[in-house]
């Protein structure tokens, strides 16, 4: 069987997504595993840590193709990743007023490794590297001790003294945080420590990490047919919801120049597709191909082709634009009658921001009105935070030998559109001096202005995040866990369970609608 560095060699030199798709399916349970427990279950953040893991793999598999053994560093990168994604997710779940996510209900473990579950990893982390890697070969990977000591340069007998040394050393550090097991600790881990992770993750972070990470391949004919079509598409799709912007609100002369610049885009698209099919001929026509790029070519036609179908679907009716501007009219309308969902940061919005959020939305009802005016605010504090604040703050930086402002007040003249402090002080500056790129550099400290419909935003120099912010579904989840507390376990399912354990009062209808959703989530929700 090909080896991890020989795998991950391959990666490095060839970018070989075959086997780096290999080795994530190797390594994806123990990684997802180790994740899941250190982000207490929650099954969206293991899966974030998991992609943090691998894409650094893939950044990293020129340096550590010369390791033989990738176990130990992907299970400790595991848990750093785990460790930073936590520190974020508390920060934000601070801001949140009594946040908590329902409790995982799933088939009950056994006690010793619910006792075990906790502090395992914290404890692995203890142990020397050696000793680590044994135990997770061991009863992480459950090899043989032959395998073992063909990976750790061991005969058999040496891997199985080493395994067994390991084992003892975290028997003691598990004992000095007072757990014991009443079954032999290495049945419990084996058992329990690596389960299986979900269909398709495997696949999902591959491609995700390879392309995270600027790796990727792509031949001339793959830019062409991913590249080219894909943003006629694009180019198909904004034109057609500015258009329909335009229909209602603009000047005749702007409509024709839109018109003009759509139906160039379209030409240069059937340019492209025609350059493809030609160059796709010609080169089927070769000779010299060999059966892997004569495979290569009939995937390749297959996507030019599907690509051509998303076109045509995705071009909207003269009628759904119609329809569609109809809709942006009355969510700015809808707008003024609620002026309490208005935020300083709408003022960003653009005419695409307007069609985005209206695009599938129900504006008949309430809920629907609400939950297109939470797309909108997000858009715009996207845009005031990531594409302008970011912008600002580079420029300071720039100008004052990369040291950051004391205050985001110190950024106004940086700024290309004016921004008053009302808006500034709806964020915190969370580092001074020089910048770290990959820590949260500004977050968002403004109380929502929707207690179900909002979210929470911030940035680094690095990148962005946000999340939800559903302040209600938080104080519900709340008194249901107080009542299944003071019920052996029991859930509610009435509104009237619930009222006493609420800490602020909510309508009966609207606490019912959470309970609802709670009784129909999956167990694992």
């Amino acid at each position: 069987m090909t080896t991890d560095s020989q795998l991950l060699a391959s990666f490095a030199r060839t970018n070989s997504e075959d086997a780096f798709a290999e080795l994530v399916q190797r390594h994806v349970h123990l990684v997802h595993s180790a994740a899941l427990r250190q982000v207490n279950g929650d099954a969206h953040l293991a899966q974030d840590v998991a992609q943090t893991v691998f894409t650094d793999l893939a950044r990293k598999a020129s340096s550590l193709a010369r390791r033989e053994v990738l176990t130990g560093w992907l299970y400790t990168s595991a848990h750093f990743a785990a460790a930073k994604i936590i520190r974020t997710e508390n920060r934000r779940r601070d801001r949140e007023e009594k946040f908590m996510r329902e409790p995982i209900h799933e088939t009950a473990p056994e006690p010793d490794w619910e006792k075990l579950r906790p502090v395992l990893d914290a404890a692995m982390h203890e142990l020397k590297e050696s000793d680590r890697e044994a135990i997770l070969l061991r009863y992480f990977e459950n090899r043989q001790f032959a395998e073992i000591g063909a990976k750790l340069g061991l005969n058999e007998n040496a891997a199985r003294m080493r395994v067994e040394r390991a084992l003892e050393k975290l028997r003691g550090l598990l004992a000095q945080r007072g757990m014991t097991t009443a079954i032999a600790l290495s049945t419990v881990i084996s058992a329990n420590a690596v389960q299986l992770a979900p269909a398709g993750l495997a696949a999902t972070l591959t491609t995700a990490s390879i392309v995270s990470a600027g790796t990727g391949t792509f031949t001339l004919l793959k830019i062409m047919t991913a590249t080219k079509l894909k943003l006629g598409i694009s180019a198909l799709v904004m034109a057609g919801a500015t258009t329909a912007f335009v229909i209602q609100h603009q000047s005749q002369e702007k409509l024709r120049t839109e018109k003009e610049s759509l139906t160039q885009q379209i030409a240069q698209l059937k340019t492209d597709n025609e350059n493809l099919s030609n160059r796709l001929t010609a080169v089927g026509d070769s000779k010299s191909l060999s059966d892997e790029q004569f495979k290569e070519l009939l995937k390749l036609r297959g996507e030019a082709t599907r690509l051509r179908e998303n076109v045509q679907e995705f071009t909207p009716t003269e009628s759904a634009m119609k329809t569609w501007a109809i809709k942006v009219t009355s969510l700015k309308q809808k707008l003024e009658q609620m002026p309490d969902k208005k935020i300083p940061e709408l003022q960003f919005a653009t005419e695409k921001d307007w069609a985005d959020a209206t695009w599938d939305a129900d504006l008949k009802t309430e809920d629907g009105v609400r939950q297109a005016l939470n797309k909108l605010r997000e858009y715009a504090k996207n845009t005031f935070l990531n594409d302008m604040m970011k912008a600002a703050i580079k420029k300071y930086l720039a100008a004052n030998d990369g040291i950051l402002p004391s205050d985001l007040s110190q950024l106004k003249s940086y700024f290309d559109a004016p921004v008053d402090d009302v808006m500034l002080q709806r964020y915190k500056l969370l580092q001074t001096g020089k910048p770290n790129e990959h820590e949260s550099l500004v977050e968002e400290i403004a109380e929502p202005v929707d207690d179900e419909y909002d979210s929470w935003h911030q940035i680094s120099l690095g990148g962005a995040s946000g999340s939800g912010v559903n302040k209600v579904q938080s104080a519900i989840f709340d008194a249901a866990n107080a009542f299944a507390k003071d019920n052996n376990g029991q859930k509610p399912n009435e509104s009237s369970q619930i009222i006493p354990y609420l800490k602020q009062p909510i309508d009966a209808a609207i606490a019912q609608k959470y309970l609802n959703k709670m009784a129909a989530a999956p167990p694992n929700q």
